[in-house]
């Protein structure tokens, strides 16, 4: 008798962890995937063997937070760490001007800008000095008065800058040409180059983050574009494609929609241009 009932404990046992196993497995829920992308003026195809990831937060999220902790200078800053005049600085910001190489940089330079920007007035200078316009002042001082004579130095400095002003004021077309000798203290590359290495990291940094942190899933398409999960943790998710734009014909899309996984259910999305977010849009393309 004893060895009946022990059998029959260890069944009731065994069909008590059955039971618990199978409530578990049905705890959690189902995704089923389908994935089309739409080109412009013709039929919607399939994306084929494209891997999805299941985000336990949006992707455009990720990108704002890591964005926000790892910034890029503003222009102000970056502005204000140039190895430049003062005078140079506040133009750019009163400007909102980074590039001193563009052809019509003249329309925004006034004749006090130029006589009170040292950068400028070199260029201006050498713009126009060597013969190049006619009539243009050259001055009388020389560089060693400046030491050897230094009051005769500054009175014909200031004879000269007073002619100079008067010449321009007079001849405006003659500021034409001037960012063409603005090269060695243009920021409009160092500023580019900054920002392009600022991207590069972003572009690097947030899929990792993504797929580090908040990855609860992740699914490949088969050759019709379907996907599925199975028992997936009820909860809100993100079903995204992350920095990775998945294309037909001239269409270029990628997704961080949410979904909603319930306990024993299946949860069916259709993923297509209209749920598609715009690549040119994200934080971190």
């Amino acid at each position: 008798m004893r060895k009946v009932a022990r059998i029959a404990a260890l069944l009731a046992a065994s069909a008590l962890c059955f039971a618990l196993s199978v409530r578990a497995q049905s705890s959690g829920g189902a995704l089923e995937v389908n994935a089309r992308v739409t080109p412009t003026a013709a039929r919607p195809e399939p994306v084929r063997q494209f891997t999805f990831y299941v985000l336990t937060k949006s992707y455009q999220d990720i990108c704002k937070e890591l964005e926000a902790s790892d910034a890029a200078p503003s222009r102000d800053k970056f502005i204000d760490g140039l190895e430049v005049s003062k005078e140079l600085k506040e133009w750019m910001k009163a400007h909102d001007m980074l590039d001193l190489s563009l052809p019509d940089i003249d329309k925004s330079l006034s004749t006090d800008d130029i006589m009170n920007t040292p950068e400028l007035l070199a260029a201006y200078q050498r713009a126009n000095s060597g013969g190049i316009t006619h009539g243009f002042p050259q001055p009388k001082y020389k560089e060693t008065d400046k030491t050897d004579h230094p009051e005769k130095y500054e009175k014909e400095k200031q004879v000269y800058l007073a002619t100079l002003k008067k010449f321009l004021q007079t001849n405006p077309a003659t500021i034409s040409g001037i960012e063409l000798e603005l090269d060695a203290v243009n920021p409009a590359r160092k500023w580019a180059l900054l920002q392009s290495n600022h991207k590069r990291r972003m572009q690097h940094m947030a899929p990792e983050i993504a797929q580090t942190k908040y990855l609860a899933e992740k699914f490949d398409t088969d050759l019709d574009g379907h996907g599925s999960l199975r028992d997936i943790p009820p909860g809100n998710y993100w079903i995204s494609s992350l920095n990775i734009d998945a294309s037909a014909g001239d269409a270029r899309v990628r997704w961080d929609v949410p979904i909603t996984i319930r306990a024993g259910q299946t949860t069916r999305v259709e993923l297509t241009n209209l749920n598609a977010a715009d690549p040119m849009a994200e934080s971190v393309p």
